[in-house]
């Protein structure tokens, strides 16, 4: 578990450094932030596009042996994002290091499933999630800082030595785990055609667009709106980071205790946090609070949209377990092209805020559809069953 902990500590350290290192990144290639902020958007695309099918390529090879090649793949994609000489070069370095992100985080999660006690299915694979967690404590704000001492491509040279140490540890500590019986492309191609797997990911999609609406522009909204020093945002994402682990160990318990009940209240909760955002942000105190809080409530809602995967998947597990962060990731691009829309058009950093509660808004209303759904199609597995009744 913590050889994969670190993979996944990695995988979140690259996916969030860029966030707080845009005005770096910027300056350096020559471009406007809010165009830098599509390379927040290359990156989902990797692992939008890089879930599924590798989901669907490698659904008969040994996960150990998958994890590790995944973890390589990471790596060496992070080193192309050291090197990039052009900002073109360096969305496709973000394309590639994005690729292997959701199947990684899918296979793991199954791993850690199929090793869990009865009942405690969603806490374990929020332990997983937990090294992405961390990595907003730890990883990003020294990576944050490193890139802004010492220049932001350092902060991806940090990333690629921690990829090859987790690389080092899977090969070490992960035992093989037997793939699920009659595991076949064709079983996971079936999932494209469950209705149920398509509501849940756009209920992910949706709904958490909001939280990464506020946490791509992070920095600027710190300086620009908050009127903290540039020095002060390591700072702050490492209280985004407390909350997002806060948020993995509160999302793990509730989805283990009611499913779809705590799903529904935390979406709501998000919601309400993103609105108040946009007046408490003149106030430091509260704005830093709320900040926290969004990462809390965005976090929480991880392990329950995993687990709810997991339960109307049928055979198509892998499909499900990696289109989840495919569906997060589309989630990060949709929250990053919104925000940077609505700062493009001049509305101020407490816009995209706005803007994520209404996303929030949307999601609660597609998990309603999900759910309804559910309810009229029977239950394929127990654990949405019981939630649900």
């Amino acid at each position: 578990m913590l050889a994969m902990m670190l993979g996944s500590f990695g995988i979140g350290t690259t996916e969030f450094v860029a966030m707080g290192l845009l005005p770096e990144i910027a300056r350096s290639m020559s471009v406007s932030e809010p165009h830098a902020g599509k390379l927040i958007s290359a990156y989902a695309l990797g692992v939008v596009v890089g879930a599924p099918i590798i989901a669907i390529a490698a659904s008969r090879v040994p996960r150990r042996a998958l994890l590790i090649g995944l973890m390589v793949a990471f790596t060496l994609g992070n080193a192309a994002t050291v090197l990039a000489p052009t900002y073109g070069t360096l969305m496709a370095a973000r394309i590639v290091a994005g690729l292997p992100h959701g199947a990684f985080f899918g296979v793991a999660a199954l791993v850690a499933a199929g090793l869990a006690a009865p009942g405690a299915r969603a806490r374990a694979v929020a332990q997983i999630m937990l090294g992405l967690s961390i990595a907003n404590v730890i990883g990003v704000p020294v990576a944050t800082a490193l890139g802004q001492h010492l220049g932001w491509r350092s902060a991806f040279g940090l990333v690629v030595l921690i990829g090859a140490a987790a690389v080092l540890l899977i090969v070490r500590w992960v035992p093989d785990v037997p793939l699920i019986e009659g595991a076949s492309p064709l079983a996971e191609l079936s999932g494209f055609r469950n209705i149920r797997i398509w509501l849940v990911l756009l209920t992910g999609i949706v709904g958490f667009g909001g939280m990464f609406a506020v946490y791509t522009f992070i920095s600027s909204t710190v300086t620009e709106e908050i009127g903290l020093p540039r020095a002060v945002v390591p700072l702050v994402l490492l209280l985004y980071g407390v909350g997002m682990v806060i948020g993995n160990f509160l999302g793990g318990a509730v989805a283990d205790r009611a499913l779809v009940p705590g799903l529904f209240g935390l979406f709501t909760l998000l919601a309400v946090a993103l609105g108040l955002f946009t007046v408490t942000s003149t106030v430091v105190v509260l704005a830093v609070s709320n900040l926290v809080l969004i990462a809390i409530l965005g976090s929480a809602l991880v392990p329950g949209l995993q687990t709810m995967l997991m339960d109307v998947a049928g055979d198509a597990q892998t499909l499900a377990a990696t289109a989840n962060h495919s569906a997060l990731n589309i989630a990060n691009g949709l929250g990053a092209a919104l925000g940077g829309a609505v700062l493009a058009a001049g509305l101020g950093y407490t816009a995209p805020a706005a803007a994520g509660a209404v996303l929030a808004v949307a999601g609660i209303g597609v998990l309603a559809l999900a759910v309804l759904l559910q309810r009229r199609g029977g239950f394929p597995r127990t654990g949405l069953s019981a939630s649900v009744r």
